[in-house]
């Protein structure tokens, strides 16, 4: 499978993350167990996507006015640093990265040297750029696991949330959200009967998720 032409346009993506990420806040009010998160102020005029399962791999996208950069990590890869003697970064996979775009990860909380590849697209380009890594046979550097979990079907998402938060919550909730319908306190209740519902709106707002 070829992770790069499964990814969305980053116009495209920015917006499905964004809705990832209202839909994990409102279905669970424990932050440090949301699996999707979206900053849209991260720095200035930049935006953050995380993904992070909470087993030790994670994936950051980072929505700069340049172009859109992914820095993802996945922990049993064996490209990791950590799977290395002097763990150093695994060669190439930083290859042919845009300066304007690498200067992106040097932020502490990117962890940029936790790493087992990168995608990156700038605003001329079009697709999407990966350096020229050498992958032992056998071998994944866990962008189709982590690319994997940028659900891009509503259905998907809800099999998702089956799985992984133990709920199940309405598809044709979830596929309204999907397709551009502002999410109402009505949805939320709908969608997570156990939370508040004034909490979830406040924080939707202070991260400008309800438009």
């Amino acid at each position: 499978m070829n992770v790069l032409e499964n990814l969305l346009e980053p116009i495209k993506l920015k917006k499905l993350m964004k809705i990832h990420a209202l839909l994990n806040i409102v279905l669970c009010r424990d932050e440090w167990l949301r699996y999707h998160s979206f900053v849209p102020e991260w720095k200035d005029k930049i935006s953050m996507a995380k993904i992070d399962n909470g087993a030790g791999d994670h994936l950051f996208i980072l929505f700069a006015p340049e172009g859109t950069i992914i820095k993802g990590f996945d922990h049993e890869s064996e490209l990791s640093p950590y799977a290395r003697d002097e763990h150093e970064i695994w060669p190439g996979i930083y290859e042919g990265v845009p300066k304007v775009l690498f200067s992106l990860l040097e932020d502490e909380a990117i962890e940029s040297e936790d790493v087992t590849f990168c995608i990156w697209r700038e605003n001329c380009d079009l697709e999407w750029q990966k350096g020229k890594v050498e992958i032992p046979e056998g071998e994944e550097d866990g962008s189709g696991f982590l690319l994997g979990t940028i659900f891009q079907t509503p259905e998907d998402f809800v099999e998702f949330v089956i799985d992984y938060f133990d709920l199940t919550p309405s598809l044709d909730i979830v596929a309204n959200i999907y397709s551009g319908t502002p999410i109402t306190a009505e949805m939320i209740q709908m969608l997570n009967p156990d939370c508040d519902v004034e909490d979830v709106l406040q924080e939707l707002e202070s991260l400008h998720l309800l438009s």
